[in-house]
C-alpha cells in the first residue's frame, strides 16, 4: 500500500520556514544553539518528529507562537525524523549553512516564506517527505528591467553593496 498526499504548511505572517530531515534526538538542542549563536535576535520555533522509541514530536524555541506553529506543521506532516524551523527576525540565508552543518541533519527540503506544499508518502510503516512545492511556477524570463530591480532589491535589504 502506498498513498500520496499534500500537506500545506502553516507559515505565520512575517516568518520563514526551513523544513528538513534529521536523525537523532539531540537535534532539538543542537538546532536551538545553532540559531541563537548565529542570529541572537531571531525569534523561532522548532519541532522534530522522533521516529523510534516513544515517537514524540520534540520542540523548543524562544517564541510560543512560532513553536506552536512548528509543532502543528510537524504533526500534520506526520513523517519521522522531519524537523520544522520557523523564523522571524532572521532569514534562512542567515542560518542554512549552520543548520546543514549540524551533524545529525541529513537534508534540507526547503527554506521559504512562500506558500509551501509538502508531498508526503504513506505506507504501512509510516510517512515520509517525498518533496516540496515551493511558491508558484515561473511566469517569464527576466528582462533588463527585472535584472535592475533584482540588483536594487539586494542592495536595499543589505545583501549586496
Amino acid at each position: 500500500m502506498l498513498e500520496f498526499q499534500t500537506v500545506r504548511l502553516e507559515i505565520p505572517s512575517d516568518a520563514n520556514i526551513i523544513l528538513g530531515q534529521t536523525h537523532f534526538i539531540k537535534t532539538v538542542e543542537d538546532m536551538y544553539e545553532a540559531v541563537v549563536n548565529t542570529v541572537p535576535q531571531a525569534k523561532f520555533g522548532l519541532a522534530f518528529n522522533e521516529s523510534s522509541g516513544p515517537c514524540l514530536t520534540r520542540s523548543d524555541g524562544n517564541d510560543n507562537e512560532l513553536r506552536n506553529a512548528a509543532i502543528r506543521n510537524a504533526q500534520e506532516l506526520g513523517a519521522g525524523h522531519v524537523f520544522v524551523l520557523i523564523l522571524r527576525h532572521a532569514y534562512p540565508i542567515n542560518l542554512l549553512n549552520v543548520v546543514q552543518n549540524i551533524p545529525e541533519v541529513c537534508a534540507i527540503f526547503c527554506a521559504s516564506a512562500n506558500p509551501v506544499e509538502v508531498i508526503v508518502a504513506k505506507t504501512e510503516q509510516g510517512r515520509g517527505v517525498m518533496g516540496v512545492i515551493d511558491g508558484s511556477p515561473p511566469k517569464a524570463v527576466e528582462g533588463p528591467a527585472d535584472v535592475t530591480a533584482r540588483k536594487e532589491f539586494l542592495r536595499k535589504v543589505g545583501y549586496k553593496r
